[in-house]
């Protein structure tokens, strides 16, 4: 009899960390990590450069040409696109603003969630995005929500961006996160917010290495239902 995959999901706002954070909690746990934001920006790159606007007929034929997989292991798994890997041209905070308005279309939403349940639904994995615990993997075992005031993710976006290669402006990056925050905290499909029972930690008070345990210390008390967040 098969195992029941585990399934953690790690939420939060643009910038505050969630990446860095659920590839280091997969590799500690050595399951699979799921960037779902991957996938919202790259299916938001893809119809911004078909001019879809919101024809929701072009926008389906579209995705039906899509097909996202996952390769790899641990904090090595990487999210493809009809096979391939996905580049660093979806990390800029443009594309990510492509992300979010792709996010506001439920097509693109139903699209994404019943293949990011289908990936779920055979492998153990930490899956990273905005709706994961409140909307793809309500039944998870394990849910938490990170947040952290704008400048700070900002602060944070810019040095991630700087390691890549890509230059960076803060003021911009915080102006395009504060948009980015009220289009993702107030769309009517699936808004930005914790789930009921997901732990909320202030990443704000940590270091990376310190959300981290704060994690860890969760997982191993094997206790699914939060008491006082962090």
């Amino acid at each position: 009899m098969n195992a029941i995959p585990l399934i953690i999901t790690i939420d939060g706002p643009a910038g505050v960390g969630k990446t860095t954070l659920a590839r280091k909690l997969a590799d500690s746990l050595d399951i699979a990590y799921l960037d779902t934001g991957a996938m919202f920006r790259a299916v938001g790159l893809i119809l911004e450069r078909k001019g879809c606007g919101h024809d929701q007929e072009k926008i389906k034929t579209i995705l039906a040409g899509i097909s996202f997989g996952l390769e790899g292991s641990a904090r090595q798994s990487s999210v493809t696109l009809n096979n391939s890997r996905l580049g660093p041209e979806i990390r800029t905070e443009e594309v990510g603003m492509l992300a979010s308005r792709a996010g506001q279309l439920e097509v693109v939403r139903d699209f994404l969630k019943e293949t990011q349940q289908r990936i779920g639904g055979s492998t153990s994995l930490v899956a990273e995005g905005r709706d994961m615990g409140s909307v793809v993997f309500p039944g998870a075992r394990y849910k938490f929500f990170l947040d952290a005031s704008p400048r700070t993710r900002a602060e944070r976006r810019v040095s991630q961006l700087e390691s890549m290669g890509i230059k960076a402006d803060y003021g911009l990056i915080l102006a395009q996160m504060i948009k980015r925050d009220e289009q993702d905290r107030t769309r009517a499909i699936a808004p930005l917010r914790p789930a009921p029972d997901a732990y909320v930690i202030d990443t704000g008070k940590y270091c990376p290495d310190g959300v981290l345990e704060e994690i860890h210390r969760v997982l191993q008390s094997g206790n699914k239902q939060p008491g006082a967040n962090a």
